[in-house]
């Protein structure tokens, strides 16, 4: 059977698709300053024209991989908030949401790397933070929906524990990315659940 020609849009979308998942790949092994951009074309099956025609460079690149990223933490930690229980049903999706993201995001070290990036680049840094407030906003209603469910009442001001949180969550994947037989499965999920308990106390 003939295959069928892609159209000229459809060959830019998969050239875009197939230079973000040799980056990405390029990213994790190496680091954003060790990977070059003749590295991600040739990875991607491409030349440097192709990779220009579709990113301005690097930098631009990994925040459209993190924006990918975060888009989809953000929707499945959206279905958590919206989908109604009792507080302990609510706590215990929470907790396996955040499991999964630790023992199933291989991205993290892409919001490493953007970080210590965002330390020397003011204009970096001020769009990497938007992921960062939406994180934290998103985090912040399901703490008060929480809460809210079945007359709970919270230990501290709903931004200080929405804060805390993150922090604990970027620490422990920080840490099982260093050591992950220290940081194992059962650890991430006592740790999680003794700190939700904290602040979703009665």
């Amino acid at each position: 059977m003939k295959r069928e020609r892609l159209t000229r849009i459809q060959r830019k979308e998969q050239t875009l698709e197939n230079l973000l998942e040799a980056a990405r790949m390029m990213f994790v092994k190496k680091g954003l300053a060790a990977t070059s951009v003749e590295d991600i074309a040739e990875a991607a099956g491409y030349t440097r024209g192709a990779f220009y025609s579709n990113f301005d460079g690097k930098p631009e690149l990994l925040l459209e991989l993190l924006r990918r990223d975060h888009d989809s933490a953000q929707a499945k930690q959206r279905a958590i908030v919206e989908k109604v229980g009792t507080r302990e049903q609510m706590k215990a999706r929470a907790i396996e949401y955040f499991r999964r993201q630790f023992s199933e995001h291989d991205g993290f070290p892409l919001w490493v790397e953007a970080r210590l990036f965002g330390c020397r680049d003011a204009k970096f840094q001020e769009r990497f933070n938007v992921f960062r407030h939406e994180k934290l906003d998103q985090v912040r209603a399901y703490i008060r929906t929480v809460s809210e469910c079945e007359g709970g009442r919270l230990p501290l001001q709903v931004d200080a524990l929405a804060l805390g949180l993150v922090s604990l969550c970027d620490g422990m994947q920080f840490f099982r990315m260093c050591d992950p037989q220290m940081v194992n499965d059962e650890v991430m999920q006592t740790v999680l659940a003794g700190f939700l308990s904290c602040v979703l106390q009665r």
